[in-house]
């Protein structure tokens, strides 16, 4: 299903995903009518057997009827025609990974796969669903989104550290900071290839892809995007891949894997900039099976929010807060650095 444009949101004639569910592999058999009910906020038994009715719920992506038992590991997912309100946010009991905690922020370790805030196709199971559980009258941006909280944000398939702000106050002192390009931000990436220099700093335009608007394209014209700036250096050159930390200047969408590409070297397995496939080694298919078996480890974009750095709101002392490699990213990691020792 296709994106809509933003600006035609509204007129958009395609589905909104609103919910998306997995039975337990305990689940007991039972009427898909009768699970959703006792699952989704305000919705009555005609209600639910009306979206089933009309093709909105949808079983391991196939229609079924009302009747329908729900089986262990089902994946159910609701749609209707109108995307909810931004500010519809549903709080969720998800666990939080916090690092530090205090009456101004908030420090977590968001996991991969994690949505950090409601949109499309994501509108349950985020970050910013977590945090209205677990908090209360959190800030919103000062646009007045309704993104309790946030001042910046993460991919989904990007893990690592992310500050949230728990008064105005916070949200205004830590926005500036971002503003300023004052916050101190660290990531670890495997890229494809050995960057060369080994130490240098990108300063390219980024924008909307002109082709695809999911994508972020690079452009060193300078005349469309907005400038975007990322220092980086080689920590371990592993002979078709590279351990690479990237700090951030400014934090444009997707700006380290974009920066990378433009590099020629993207990070290992991203899907959406090309690194999904072998783009440095032999053509023998063990090395064919070793790259995939560390696919299958790393199933997404290797990219972690290492270590985050900022001057508190209110104490104005500095704080740093560093985080180790989640376990898919290590795994492979390690996995190249055994490989290349055995073929010295």
């Amino acid at each position: 299903m296709a994106e809509p444009d933003d600006e035609n949101f509204e007129e958009s004639d395609d589905l909104f995903e609103h919910y998306r569910l997995q039975a337990d592999p305990r689940q007991s058999l039972l009427r898909l009518d009768k699970f959703l009910t006792d699952r989704l906020p305000n919705a009555s038994r005609n209600k639910v057997q009306e979206a089933i009715a009309n093709g909105f719920v949808h079983v391991n992506e196939a229609n079924i009827k009302s009747n329908y038992k729900v089986k262990p590991g089902d994946v159910i997912t609701v749609s209707l025609p109108h995307p909810p309100r931004e500010t519809d946010i549903l709080p969720e009991n998800i666990p939080l990974n916090t690092v530090y905690e205090d009456d101004d922020v908030l420090v977590v370790n968001k996991p991969a796969g994690m949505v950090v805030h409601p949109a499309y196709n994501n509108w349950t199971g985020t970050l910013v669903n977590a945090l209205a559980y677990h908090f209360q009258n959190l800030p919103t941006s000062q646009n007045g989104e309704a993104r309790p909280g946030l001042v910046h944000r993460i991919d989904k398939d990007t893990s690592g550290l992310m500050v949230v702000a728990k008064t105005e106050v916070a949200m205004t002192h830590l926005a500036r900071q971002f503003f300023d390009h004052s916050i101190e931000r660290t990531y670890w990436a495997l890229v494809w290839g050995e960057p060369e220099p080994a130490q240098g700093t990108i300063d390219v335009n980024l924008g909307r892809s002109l082709k695809d608007r999911r994508v972020t394209d690079a452009f060193p014209a300078g005349d469309i995007g907005r400038r975007a700036v990322t220092h980086y250096q080689v920590l371990k050159p592993l002979r078709y891949i590279s351990l690479v930390k990237c700090n951030l200047e400014t934090g444009r969408t997707h700006q380290i894997r974009a920066h990378m590409k433009y590099l020629g070297h993207p990070l290992f397995n991203d899907a959406t900039y090309g690194g999904d496939k072998i783009l440095k080694g032999t053509v023998f298919s063990k090395y064919k099976a070793f790259v995939e078996n560390c696919f299958q480890l790393l199933p997404r974009q290797a990219l972690h929010a290492k270590s985050l750095g900022f001057v508190h709101p209110t104490t104005r002392q500095w704080l740093q807060f560093e985080s180790e490699l989640p376990d898919d990213f290590a795994a492979a990691l390690d996995k190249w650095e055994r490989y290349v020792n055995q073929h010295e």
